[in-house]
């Protein structure tokens, strides 16, 4: 199980990776593996604003749909729109080219209520 150590996890599998105050957020590679396959995506749009734990979209596959949880409050910077035509990048690199959306935080304290590597190791076992 790929569980990147320079990444930062919620209890919802959503994994963080921190470049300032911009967060990139994706969803873990257990995750994508208990939905199967990504069939559709639900973005937010840049400059919508959203409180921790807020839902900020949801992702569809062949047997549920599950929601995109905010481990961090701020506005959407960025979506990854190469998922409206290759919603299965989810699938094939979920640490990577399958990231779903980057967020201006609004406060950076809330990164320390997530887990480490791990910590998330920890969850899922």
């Amino acid at each position: 199980m790929n569980i990147p150590s320079d990444l930062k996890y919620s209890n919802d599998h959503e994994w963080v990776r921190v470049d300032g105050e911009t967060v990139t957020i994706g969803i873990t590679d257990f995750a994508q593996g208990e939905l199967g396959d990504v069939v559709f995506v639900e973005l937010p749009s840049p400059g919508d604003s959203f409180d921790k734990g807020d839902v900020a979209g949801t992702i569809e596959a062949v047997k549920t749909v599950a929601d995109i949880f905010l481990p961090v409050g701020g506005t959407v910077a960025e979506v990854n729109e190469q998922l409206e035509d290759n919603s299965d990048l989810i699938n094939q690199d979920a640490f990577g080219e399958g990231w779903i959306l980057k967020v201006t935080m609004s406060d950076s304290a809330e990164l320390d209520d997530l887990l480490d590597a791990e910590g998330y190791k920890a969850v899922i076992s």
